[in-house]
């Protein structure tokens, strides 16, 4: 999970790393896309999956998991509400 958040897989193991207010925020971040992205994929599974591995058009083939570690989840999150109004990607 801490590496899907873009984060180092000791951050959940240590707990003076866990409560870094950055490190929330980037575990935040990614459970709001996941979160937005399962009515639209039918499942956790299949939200995380996306998450993970679908390049986004419009970020020169970068993934949502990419854009978060970069800091851009708003951008990510603000793409899939204009692709929900029917905003071409």
């Amino acid at each position: 999970m801490a590496r899907s958040a873009g984060l180092g897989r000791d951050v959940l193991q240590r707990c003076d790393r866990a409560i870094r207010p950055e490190k929330q925020r980037q575990l935040r971040e990614m459970m709001e896309i996941i979160d937005k992205m399962v009515p639209r994929m039918g499942s956790a599974v299949m939200a995380f999956a996306w998450y993970r591995s679908q390049p986004i058009s419009g970020f020169s083939g970068r993934t949502a998991i990419q854009l978060v570690s970069e800091g851009r989840a708003m951008e990510v999150l603000n793409y899939i509400d204009a692709v929900d109004v029917g905003v071409q990607a």
